[in-house]
C-alpha cells in the first residue's frame, strides 16, 4: 500500500493507534538543547550533565536518537555523554535542528498497527507553534516530525491542527486523557469547537474516549499539559497528582482533576483504578514558581526515570510510582537545574515503539 493512498484514509480508519508509552520501545529521541536558546535563562551549563544522566541510564535498555543543530553540536554532545561514561554504541545523531529542546511537544508522535508479519508504524505531524505562539520562531521545531519520518521511511499524518505530544496522555486502547485549558485555549485551535478537537483525536490517534480534566498546575506555561496532572501506568490505571497542603494555589485545581477522574470510565465503559501522587510542593527560583511534577516521569523499556526536586516527597514519589512499574527498575533522577525550563524528562523525551 502506497504512502500517497494510505493519505487518502485517516490513522484510525487504517487501523493505526498510539501505543501506551510503556508498551516496547525501538527507541528514546531528544532534541538537544541549544547555548543560545531561551529554554535555561543564565543556567544553560547546568543542563546538558542532565541529559548526559538520562541518557546514560537509557542507553542501557533501548537506543537514543539525538536531534542536534550540526556537525560541531554533535561533537560536543558526544564529547559529554563520553566524559559522563555513557557508551555511545546506542546513540545516534541526527542533523535535525529545533530551537528549543522540548522534544515531546515537538517531535513525532508514532503511531502502530497490528499485522501478521509485526507492527507497522506511522508518524503523526502535529503543528506546533511553541505553545500558542509564546516562543518564535519555532518554524524549525515544527518540521522535525516530517524529518523523523523521512528518515524512518514512515507514512506521515498530517492532521492540519495545533497539538503538543504534553498535551495527551493514552492507555493504548482507545482512551486518552488531556485538558480544557490547553486544547481548547485559543491560541491553538480558536476555529475549532470541543467536540471538533476530540473529533480529530478519535480520526488521528485509534482512541475512542477522550477524558477531558480542567486545570494545568501553576507555573506552567504549556498552559496545562496534561503530563505533569495524570498519567496512565497501565491501560486501566492512572496516577494523578494531589496536593495535601490546603493553601497551596494547586489545592483546588488537582482537588477537581482527582474527581473527574474518579468519575471517568475507559473506552469499554469500566472506571480506572486512581492512585494518588504526591507534589512536591513549592520549588521556585528567582521568586518563580516551577511547574515541578512527579508525574513528569518517562517510562523506558525496562525502566522509569522520575523527576525529583530536592524536597521531602521525593522518595514517596518514587515509591508510590515503583509499586505501579513492578516489572520495571523506577529511578529517581535529580531535575532540579532542568525544571527551571518549565519542563523535566517527559517533556524532553519522545518514545518511539517497536516496530517496522
Amino acid at each position: 500500500m502506497s504512502t500517497t493512498f494510505l493519505m487518502r484514509r485517516n490513522p484510525t480508519q487504517l487501523g493505526y493507534r498510539m501505543p501506551g508509552e510503556w508498551e516496547p520501545h525501538a527507541a528514546t529521541w531528544f532534541s538537544w538543547p541549544r547555548p543560545e536558546g531561551i529554554s535555561f535563562p543564565d543556567r544553560y551549563d547546568t543542563v546538558p550533565p542532565v541529559y548526559a544522566e538520562l541518557i546514560r541510564r537509557l542507553v542501557e535498555v533501548e537506543e537514543v536518537h539525538i536531534n542536534v543543530w550540526h556537525a560541531e553540536m554533535e561533537a560536543t554532545v558526544r564529547g559529554l555523554l563520553g566524559k559522563h561514561g555513557t557508551p555511545l554504541e546506542r546513540v545516534f545523531f541526527h542533523h535535525f535542528p529545533a530551537y528549543e529542546p522540548w522534544c515531546r511537544d515537538h517531535g513525532p508522535i508514532f503511531l502502530v498497527r497490528e499485522r501478521e508479519n509485526g507492527l507497522e508504524r506511522a508518524v503523526v505531524d502535529w503543528g506546533y507553534n511553541a505553545w500558542g505562539g509564546k516562543y518564535p520562531p519555532f518554524d524549525l521545531d515544527d518540521a522535525v516530525p516530517q524529518r523523523v519520518a523521512e528518515y524512518r521511511k514512515l507514512p506521515l499524518f498530517s492532521p492540519g491542527i495545533v497539538l503538543e505530544g504534553g498535551s495527551i496522555e493514552v492507555n493504548g486502547r482507545g482512551a486518552l486523557l488531556t485538558t480544557e485549558a490547553c486544547l481548547l485555549n485559543p491560541n491553538r485551535n480558536p476555529h475549532l469547537s470541543q467536540s471538533e478537537i476530540a473529533q480529530f483525536l478519535r480520526d488521528n490517534l485509534g482512541v475512542t474516549k477522550v477524558i477531558w480534566l480542567g486545570e494545568g498546575i501553576v507555573g506552567d506555561d504549556t498552559d496545562g499539559h496534561v503530563d505533569d496532572l495524570s498519567r496512565f501506568v497501565n491501560s486501566n490505571t492512572i496516577v494523578t497528582v494531589v496536593e495535601e497542603d490546603i493553601e497551596d494555589a494547586n489545592y483546588q485545581l488537582l482537588q477537581e482533576n482527582y474527581q473527574r477522574l474518579r468519575k471517568a470510565t475507559d473506552q469499554d465503559g469500566h472506571i480506572f483504578n486512581i492512585v494518588k501522587l504526591p507534589t512536591p510542593g513549592f520549588v521556585e527560583y528567582q521568586g518563580q514558581r516551577l511547574p515541578a511534577s512527579y508525574a513528569n516521569f518517562y517510562i523506558a523499556n525496562s525502566l522509569v526515570l522520575v523527576p525529583t526536586f530536592r524536597q521531602p516527597n521525593d522518595a514517596r514519589a518514587v515509591e508510590i510510582l515503583q509499586a505501579q512499574f513492578p516489572d520495571r527498575r523506577v529511578v529517581g533522577v535529580d531535575s532540579t537545574e532542568l525544571i527551571w525550563g518549565l519542563g523535566s524528562f517527559h517533556c524532553i523525551t519522545q518514545q518511539e515503539p517497536a516496530g517496522r
